[in-house]
Parts: C-alpha cells; sequence; structure tokens
C-alpha cells in the first residue's frame, strides 16, 4: 500500500515508518519543509495556505494523521490551547477539501486520537469506547479532532486511534518520568494512585498498521495496554530496572499545578481505559501487556 503521513517525523511516525517499510509498504510525508529522507518521498503542504503538493494525495491510498501540537510542550494559556486543536483539526480541514476538489478517494484515513477523549482524571472508573465523553479541555480538544476525521467523506473507512501514554525511549514521558530516578531524585507524583493507561511504542504502531490491513475496523479504539498501573507502580518499576533506589517522598499535587497550571491534569490526573474494541474485534496481539517487561526492554536500549 502507499501510505501517507502527516506528523511523520515524530516519535510515532519515526518508528510508525520504520515498521510499515519492513512490512513492503510505501511510505510518504506530508512536512512543511521539502527534504530527502531514505526511502521516505517527502510531499511539501502549508496548512495556513491551504496548499498541498501535487502527488502527495492522488498517490496515496492510506492518509495517517499524526500531526499536531504537543499537549505538554508549553503551559496552558487561552491562545495555547486554541494552538492544540487548530494543529489537529486544520490539517484535516485541508485534507478533506484537496480530496473532495481533486475528486480523490482513500481506502482509509487513520488520524490520532486520544484517551483524554474521556477527560483528564477519572479515577480509576474503567472506561472503554462506550463511555461518554468528558468535558474539559482535553475532551473538548479530543472530540473536536474525531468529528473532524469522520468528516472526511472521501475515504472508505475512517478510523481514530485514541492513544494512551507512550512508552518510547525517544519520547516524552518514559524519559521525563526516568531522569529524576537515575540521578537518585525519583519520586511519584501527586497522590501516585492515579492511574497511566499505557501502550508501548511498538505496539502501538502495531495498531496503527492493524488498522491499514483489517478492513473492519472503523470508529474510535483505545490504543492502551490491557493492564493499566498507577503513578505509583510506574515509577517503583523504572527504579527497579535501572537499579535506582527511591527514598523521596511524593512530590504534591499542589505544587505541580503551581508550575503547570491547568496543564497539570496530564500529570496529576489518571484514567483507567480498557482496549475493549480492539480485543473483542481484531485478532490482534500484544507484545508487551506487562509494565515491568515493556520498560525493560525499553530502559535497557
Amino acid at each position: 500500500m502507499n501510505i501517507l503521513i502527516t506528523g511523520g517525523t515524530g516519535m510515532i511516525g519515526h518508528r510508525l515508518t520504520e515498521l510499515l517499510l519492513e512490512k513492503g509498504h510505501r511510505v510518504s510525508y506530508l512536512s512543511r519543509k521539502k527534504e530527502k529522507l531514505p526511502n521516505v518521498e517527502v510531499f511539501q503542504w502549508n496548512i495556513k495556505k491551504g496548499f498541498i503538493e501535487t502527488g502527495a494525495l492522488e498517490n496515496a491510498d492510506y492518509v495517517i494523521h499524526l500531526a499536531g501540537a504537543g499537549i505538554a510542550d508549553k503551559r496552558w494559556t487561552e491562545k495555547r490551547k486554541q494552538e492544540i486543536i487548530d494543529s489537529r483539526i486544520e490539517p484535516i480541514e485541508l485534507i478533506n477539501k484537496y480530496l473532495q476538489e481533486k475528486s480523490i478517494r482513500l481506502k482509509g484515513f487513520i488520524s490520532a486520537s486520544a484517551i483524554g477523549f474521556y477527560g483528564g482524571d477519572t479515577g480509576d472508573k474503567k472506561l472503554d469506547e462506550s463511555s461518554q465523553a468528558g468535558n474539559d479541555f482535553l475532551a473538548k480538544c479530543t472530540k473536536l479532532w474525531e468529528i473532524s476525521a469522520q468528516q472526511i467523506s472521501a475515504a472508505e473507512r475512517v478510523v481514530s486511534i485514541r492513544i494512551g501514554i507512550v512508552l518510547s525511549e525517544k519520547g516524552v514521558a518514559l524519559p521525563k518520568l526516568v531522569l529524576p530516578i537515575r540521578f537518585g531524585f525519583g519520586a511519584a507524583l501527586g497522590s501516585g494512585q492515579q492511574f497511566m493507561s499505557w501502550i508501548h511504542i511498538d505496539d502501538l504502531c502495531r495498531i496503527f498498521i492493524q488498522a491499514i490491513e483489517n478492513h473492519t475496523m472503523h470508529g474510535a479504539f483505545n490504543a492502551v495496554s490491557p493492564n493499566p498501573v498507577t503513578n505509583q507502580v510506574m515509577t517503583n518499576e523504572a527504579a527497579k530496572v535501572l537499579k535506582r533506589p527511591l527514598w523521596l517522598p511524593n512530590v504534591p499535587s499542589f505544587i505541580l499545578k503551581l508550575v503547570f497550571g491547568e496543564m497539570g491534569i496530564v500529570v496529576t490526573g489518571g484514567n483507567f481505559v480498557l482496549n475493549k474494541r480492539i480485543s473483542q474485534e481484531t485478532n490482534f496481539q500484544y507484545q508487551f501487556t506487562n509494565i515491568k517487561e515493556a520498560l525493560t526492554d525499553l530502559l535497557e536500549k
């Protein structure tokens, strides 16, 4: 298949590209900069100017939409929150407009989404794809993201992958978690009892590939491991793998909220999310279901 990826140079896109190429698929990127990459053709686009280079979508069987500003990159001002939403929705709107104007048909449009759909902090309530959306900023952003993706009428299928906390040695969450542990200053965050619905980067990328190759998949799927753990358990297991002690008390929630403002919900909040549709409607097999095995694989690299 010809797979066109937006946000292909990011953490998920990089690993996904490697796995797609291994399976014999052809990969191309939509990028703001025209550059030469090994084994990947790069097409240019300018979202603000409404420009997509000819040939990008004309040759695509599937589009995988990963582009979007980092949720935790900057403090959440009202301006920043709008930037986060726009960076996810405006690319979809441009792609949709181009497809319609050029009468192009896709076999599928696979869009990233997030378990933030359910809200930033839902405690230990077990959530699956049938659960209601939350009411906070994360939920609002994710709902608009998925609604926008569903407007791609030129695709035979539209799939939204609600991504949990991605564990990768090249990512954001895991390096920030383990850095203080490596130096002997590790500690759980807040109560430590908030659930972290995590997924190993390889399993996440394999779910995206499953969404391409399994033609029965449509709608929203939770991309999380079968076994969420608390922040305390995640921190303890990381310390064991790194063979480092944990002696500091938990970082109080009020300090985290003071430092991060509203964005603090990303670290003080938690969700217990189940991968119900993946497990019941597909034959997908996870490689990493145990947090210790996942952390060992990643941290020993």
